[in-house]
């Protein structure tokens, strides 16, 4: 088991800007951060360094702390610019930022916190990483599960969600959100 970070002062949720977009099995980075928004009451969000962002107050070890919540609003593959300037302007280190993401290689439905590790060709990560100049960050992987048949990844992953699937998506959503608040608190199981 992975030490993992001790105070993450950003959570990035990893999506696409756009409203065409919104309902994707790739911005479920994007719904896990608008999800925290809400439990958290966050009535404003404002537009600095590429990424839409706002503020909540945590607790952890006993200490009243703001966190940062960051959607870049770059295209996923270009995730990682908008990111490293929020973090340099707000003189936040690499291994204080947790990043919100898609998994495909994760059942779907399943959530778990990583400690640095690889990429998983996933442009997102590549991105961040590249742009920090590091992978010693933390995630919170979002399961999606593999495409059925012999579909393509990417078509499975922007493709708009319906029915049943939106229902799903919002659980995952949900999940993901809880799992970023054991991570804020200090009690995450990091791998």
């Amino acid at each position: 088991m992975a030490a993992g970070p001790k105070d993450i002062r950003i959570v990035c949720g990893l999506g696409n800007p756009g409203k065409e977009y919104e309902l994707t099995r790739h911005s479920i980075g994007f719904a896990v951060v608008d999800r925290l928004a809400a439990d958290y009451g966050v009535r404003y969000w404002k537009s600095e360094a590429g990424c839409q962002v706002a503020t909540i107050e945590v607790t952890s070890h006993g200490e009243k702390r703001e966190v940062l919540l960051a959607k870049p609003q770059d295209f996923m593959n270009t995730s990682g610019g908008p990111l490293s300037k929020l973090a340099r302007a707000h003189h936040v280190k690499p291994a204080e930022i947790l990043v919100v993401h898609d998994e495909v290689d994760l059942p779907t439905g399943q959530v778990a916190p990583k400690w640095g590790g690889g990429l998983n060709a996933h442009n997102g990560l590549r991105s961040i990483a590249d742009k920090l100049g590091t992978r010693d960050f933390a995630r919170v992987r979002c399961g999606i599960g593999r495409p059925p048949g012999k579909m393509d990844v990417a078509t499975y992953v922007l493709r708009q969600l319906k029915g049943a699937y939106v229902e799903e998506f919002e659980l995952l959503a949900a999940d993901g959100a809880a799992c970023v608040e054991s991570c804020l608190a200090g009690k995450a199981a990091w791998r």
